[in-house]
């Protein structure tokens, strides 16, 4: 099996024998140095050659090259198959056994090559390197000449066949005739194929410029995050170093005023210490003569006035601070700068988008059927009517930038979560977002999530029920996207389209569903 396959790869496909120095074409082709002459000796005055295999085209004849290595090849399979060696072919018109140079398809003779000479040249004589095997020229059954062709059974049939067996009576014509019609229809077959080659090519050249476009695309985004992040870090830093560093001073601050005060107090302490061992010495004094000039030497008064006693004791309280601590809250809105370093930071990088934190339902657009939230927030449907639809639209419109918010659903029920035109109309089936053309909305029925806009939904596979959503708003670009706030974050769909008028949040609940706008 491996030998037969080996053999037909290294056939010529136009002696089909196997090949005798072997020429390989510009378009990588291999024929017989011989075989391929004779059909560009063919074509010659035409102003153009052919490749026999791909029909490539060249303007001038080409100059043939060996293949060396099919060369090898070739002598190494004929050396392990000695047996299969064909027989030397003669001329069928010498007397002697001259060896034939080439063989005629037409005529059924091979010729040598003073006999070659004399032989019609016409196109109709295919002359190919000699060969034996002209069985397919004839019946199988009559043994005559294959000369027509039967249109009905698709096969090529003798005179006998068309008079005396099966073809009898059927449409046939000459075989040059049924060959031509078939070159045409091979022609047309090989004009659209070839038009659809160059479909194919442009395709796949357009995918590889987007491919490529895609990357560079990438590596462009690549480098503004791995930026922005090293210039959040830079500003982490020295923001850290701002916070800490007033940690630091606040603490030394107030190290020292507390010092202060541990040593007003030490003081006060000793004072207290030496009236109170004087006191008690004098205590201790049997005579009273010596405990009253004591106490008017020292002018230590010694009175029992309780108002006395209260008011020394406020005021060394008043020494002595209630509270003593950090200022917290300088050091909080200190680190508060995080946020405004992180918005600055993405601006710079081109990653700013405006976060909507504003969105509040707009109540004059709400139907008697629903039920909006005291902060105007939440939205869901009134037990009484949840059977009906429940919209309504956010206060907050969108004519430019690009915008984000974020809204938490419900994991049952139905809703509908997106952006509306004002325009849109209040009442009928045609008024709910995702069916006309003045809605977006992602939607949320039995379970199943689905992209809907101008009543044209598309199925998004979700492998849980998504119940936080980020919405993306690129006016100027057109694009609205969705994504389940998911651990990794999940792209659910975006829609492109040409904004015409400010757009608003919109909000739809039914069968028991709810939408929360997160703030």
């Amino acid at each position: 099996m491996a030998s037969a396959d080996l053999r037909e790869e290294l056939t010529c496909p136009i002696c089909l024998s196997i090949y005798t120095q072997p020429v390989m074409l510009r378009c990588g082709h291999n024929f017989c140095q011989g075989c391929i002459g004779s059909v560009w000796d063919s074509q010659e005055g035409s102003g153009v050659y052919t490749c026999p295999e791909c029909r490539k085209r060249f303007q001038e004849r080409p100059a043939l090259q060996r293949n060396l290595t099919l060369c090898n090849i070739v002598e190494r399979f004929l050396s392990t198959q000695p047996e299969q060696e064909e027989a030397v072919i003669f001329c069928t018109y010498c007397d002697s056994s001259v060896p034939a140079a080439k063989t005629c398809l037409l005529c059924e003779v091979s010729l040598c090559d003073q006999h070659l000479k004399k032989h019609n040249k016409s196109e109709e004589h295919v002359l190919t390197e000699p060969t034996t095997s002209l069985e397919n020229k004839n019946c199988s059954i009559h043994k005559e000449p294959l000369k027509y062709y039967c249109s009905e059974d698709a096969a090529c049939v003798c005179v006998s066949c068309c008079v005396f067996g099966e073809h009898r009576g059927h449409q046939v014509e000459p075989l040059n005739e049924a060959s031509e019609k078939k070159k045409v229809k091979l022609r047309n077959v090989l004009e659209k194929l070839t038009s659809e080659r160059q479909g194919t090519e442009k395709r796949a050249q357009s995918l590889q410029e987007q491919k490529r476009e895609m990357q560079e695309k990438a590596a462009g985004v690549t480098y503004r995050v791995i930026a922005l992040f090293r210039d959040i870090r830079g500003q982490l830093e020295v923001l850290e170093k701002r916070v800490l560093s007033e940690i630091t001073r606040q603490e030394e601050q107030v190290s020292l005023r507390v010092s202060n005060l541990i040593q007003q107090l030490e003081m006060r302490k000793n004072e207290l210490s030496r009236e109170m061992l004087h006191i008690e010495e004098l205590c201790n004094i049997p005579d009273p003569l010596t405990v009253l000039h004591g106490h008017e030497s020292d002018n230590v008064d010694f009175c029992d006035d309780e108002e006395g006693d209260n008011e020394d004791r406020k005021n060394g309280d008043k020494k002595v601070p209630a509270f003593v601590d950090l200022n917290d809250v300088l050091i909080s809105v200190t680190i508060q700068r995080l946020a405004d370093i992180v918005t600055d930071l993405k601006a710079k990088r081109g990653f700013y988008v405006q976060e909507a934190s504003d969105i509040l339902l707009d109540v004059n657009t709400v139907a008697n059927n629903v039920s909006v939230s005291r902060e105007r927030k939440h939205l869901r449907p009134n037990t009484a009517e949840r059977s009906k639809h429940c919209q309504v639209l956010s206060t907050r419109s969108f004519s430019s930038g690009r915008h984000y918010w974020e809204v938490e659903t419900s994991e049952l029920g139905s809703w509908r979560v997106g952006i509306s035109y004002p325009s849109i109309e209040r009442e009928g089936r045609h008024s709910w977002i995702g069916c006309n053309k003045k809605s977006w909305c992602l939607c949320m029925y039995n379970n199943k999530h689905s992209a809907i806009h101008d009543m044209n939904g598309e199925h998004i596979y979700s492998e849980s029920s998504v119940q936080r959503l980020g919405i993306y708003l690129d006016y100027e670009a057109g694009r609205l996207s969705f994504y389940q706030l998911c651990d990794p974050i999940r792209h659910l769909h975006t829609f492109t389209a040409t904004f015409t008028e400010p757009l608003h949040a919109a909000f739809y609940v039914d069968l028991n569903g709810w939408v929360r706008i997160r703030s």
